[in-house]
C-alpha cells in the first residue's frame, strides 16, 4: 500500500477575526508536528510553508484553497468544469499580479468556499509527488 501527496493543493488561505490568536495557535501546532520554521509575517498576514492566514473583518469566504493545474488549459477546464457544477464566478482564468506567469481561476464551491486553480508557468518539479509507504506493523 502507498500514498502519492503533494499533486492537488498548491496552498490553503485561512481569513481570521484575530490575527495574533491564530499566530499562536499556528505556531504551536506547526511546531508539534515537527514544522518550527518561523513564521513569515506581513504588516496583517503570516505564512508558513503553504498555508497563508491574514485578517479579515469581512467573511465573504473563511477558506481559500488553491489546486495545482499543469498548464493554463487545465485552469480554463477547472473553471469551466466548476461553473457547470454549481460553482460561481469569482475570477475567471488569466494572469494575476503575484509573481510573473502566475494564471489561475477563482470559483465560490456552493458552500461559500473560494476555490483556485492556478498555473505558476512553465516550472521544473524536483519529483512528480511524495510517496508514503507505511512501514509494515
Amino acid at each position: 500500500m502507498e500514498f502519492h501527496r503533494g499533486r492537488l493543493i498548491d496552498h490553503v488561505h485561512l481569513r481570521v477575526a484575530d490575527l495574533n490568536a491564530s499566530k499562536r495557535f499556528y505556531q504551536a501546532v506547526l511546531t508539534a508536528l515537527g514544522m518550527p520554521e518561523a513564521l513569515v509575517e506581513g504588516p496583517d498576514f503570516f505564512y508558513v510553508d503553504e498555508l497563508y492566514v491574514n485578517a479579515a473583518d469581512d467573511y465573504v469566504t473563511r477558506v481559500h484553497v488553491a489546486f495545482q493545474a499543469k498548464d493554463r488549459a487545465m485552469v480554463e477546464a477547472f473553471y469551466k468544469a466548476a461553473l457547470g457544477a454549481g460553482g460561481s464566478d469569482h475570477g475567471a482564468p488569466g494572469e494575476r499580479p503575484y509573481h510573473p506567469g502566475y494564471y489561475a481561476a477563482f470559483v465560490i464551491d456552493p458552500d461559500g468556499n473560494n476555490i483556485e486553480a492556478v498555473f505558476h508557468g512553465p516550472f521544473t518539479r524536483s519529483a512528480d509527488d511524495v510517496v508514503i509507504r507505511p512501514a509494515a506493523a
